[in-house]
């Protein structure tokens, strides 16, 4: 994969002084939990599972002046609200009523805790968390900075970074910004791929007086980004700047540098990161691992991508859907030792919701591959029933080998009635297959007619065509027809086979 150029980006960082060592000292300041993208793809944060989530780092039970016993009964309540509002019909329903029915205004009276703790709640439905971040500011007291930065997260899952701006400025109008909260704005940027603005973002907050210095998840940020554009050297530049500033790379800071080689598929630098990951003070996290088994996976070293899967499972127990996708697309593009009883265990994860077409055209292919007929035309019975469309030649020709090696005709020819009225992708090998074990078989009736299926769906004859059905006649005794056929070719102006005259 080939890199972006990104020379105009390159004036804007110099000027900027991102490349040069400067130091920097570290302050730790809480970011909201999307800042650091986990993956090398942009894609949308999976949401996390519906409990209470942890106290944001700058509240807690122990340091306000609720005794536990009202904590708990707050958090009760506000998880009651929170699965009230999660349950309400799409699209764009209205929170005001449930809000009002579990009584949230009461709530935000006895904390701002009810707020945070809810819009932590409400990151599955990103839209949702906005409308009520909308109706919470009309409350008393007024939003906090942690729920300003909680709904620019929100606006960054939606991928709005309009409306992440628009609230970066009113709470800048309302308080002075921290650095939390140019985070959570340069994170909207990077998550909608909007660079410049990202990096407009990071030099706002070297310039603010009233905040302290980027930390290492604001060169991670930037490193995510650049990592996502392909634009590898100025990732490695922020990499460098951000060792210059005296700060410790976390890892949030390899997860990032990984994700971007693995997006650039440079497989060799992305290996090397995680070595250096392994022999430092950083231990790698299971995001870590899954990053590494993707990678592998798209190499097809498929014997370290199963220890990464190994290890992805000691992390976390198991391993998501995508990444056993990635597995599965790996062991159907690249040979390996029992890949075949390694797939079946995988797709045994898989439940009937987690199908996708091209999975399903790629496993079609290494059971024909692997001359299992039967796994093969499960597989078959499948796409047909989901109606998953085949457009490549390549795998239709993998399923006719497979029929042929097997000399099932008769599942050859069912095969192939299935395919045209599926719209399947048709080529003349199909028939011309028929007509090989049609001729094997001496069933030459079966034979001629496949010239009228070939006719049908407008597929000419060519050399090969006669000269199949003449090595037929011949095999069967039948010099007479295979003389007539002959002089078909020679009429269609195809002359005879050059292998004629030496037998």
């Amino acid at each position: 994969m080939s890199r972006r150029p990104a020379r105009h980006l390159l004036p804007l960082l110099r000027r900027r002084h991102l490349h040069r060592s400067v130091h920097l000292p570290y302050t730790s300041v809480p970011i909201p939990p999307d800042a650091i993208p986990s993956t090398s793809i942009p894609s949308s944060p999976s949401p996390p599972p519906l409990h209470p989530a942890p106290w944001p780092p700058s509240y807690s039970p122990t340091s306000s002046l609720l005794p536990p016993f009202t904590a708990s009964h707050l958090r009760a309540a506000v998880s009651s609200l929170a699965a009230s509002l999660l349950a309400l019909p799409d699209p764009d329903p209205d929170p005001v009523p449930a809000l009002h029915a579990h009584s949230f205004p009461t709530l935000l009276a006895v904390s701002p805790l009810a707020s945070l703790e809810l819009l932590s709640l409400l990151r599955p439905k990103p839209f949702l968390g906005l409308a009520v971040f909308s109706y919470r500011r009309t409350l008393s007291p007024p939003p906090t900075l942690p729920e300003f930065a909680l709904a620019i997260s929100l606006a960054s899952r939606a991928r709005d970074p309009t409306a992440a701006a628009n609230i970066f400025t009113d709470a800048s109008s309302a308080y002075c910004p921290d650095l939390a909260l140019y985070n959570a704005l340069m994170s909207a940027y990077m998550h909608s791929g909007l660079v410049n603005r990202c990096i407009e973002a990071f030099h706002a907050l070297l310039r603010d007086p009233r905040c302290c210095p980027p930390s290492a998840d604001s060169y991670n940020i930037l490193i995510a980004l650049f990592g996502r554009s392909l634009l590898v050297d100025h990732m490695e530049a922020t990499l460098q700047s951000l060792d210059a500033s005296g700060q410790c790379r976390t890892v949030g800071t390899y997860n990032a540098i990984i994700a971007g080689y693995l997006t650039a598929w440079m497989w060799d630098r992305m290996e090397a990161v995680f070595n250096e990951m392994m022999s430092g003070q950083v231990n790698p996290d299971t995001t870590t691992h899954l990053l590494m088994l993707r990678g592998y996976a798209h190499a097809g070293k498929i014997y370290k991508m199963e220890q990464a899967y190994e290890r992805a499972r000691e992390h976390a127990g198991k391993v998501d859907v995508v990444h056993i996708r990635a597995m599965l697309c790996a062991y159907c593009k690249f040979e390996h030792v029992d890949r075949i009883q390694k797939i079946e265990e995988l797709l045994q994860k898989l439940r009937p919701d987690d199908y996708r077409p091209w999975l399903n055209v790629l496993l079609i292919r290494v059971y024909a591959k692997e001359g299992l007929v039967e796994g093969m035309e499960r597989r078959i019975t499948e796409a047909l029933e989901r109606n998953t469309t085949v457009s490549t030649t390549q795998v239709m020709r993998s399923i006719i080998t497979s029929y042929f090696e097997s000399d099932a005709v008769d599942r050859l020819a069912h095969f192939v009635r299935q395919a045209e009225e599926a719209g399947w992708k048709l080529c003349r090998s199909l028939y011309h297959c028929k007509m090989v074990m049609y001729g094997k078989h001496h069933r030459l009736a079966e034979m001629r007619g496949v010239l009228d299926e070939m006719e049908h769906f407008r597929f000419d004859r060519t050399k090969k065509t006669f000269w199949i059905m003449h090595k037929a006649y011949r095999s069967c005794g039948m010099n007479t027809e295979a003389d007539t056929v002959l002089g078909m070719m020679w009429k269609h102006g195809f002359g005879a086979p050059s292998d004629l005259f030496v037998q």
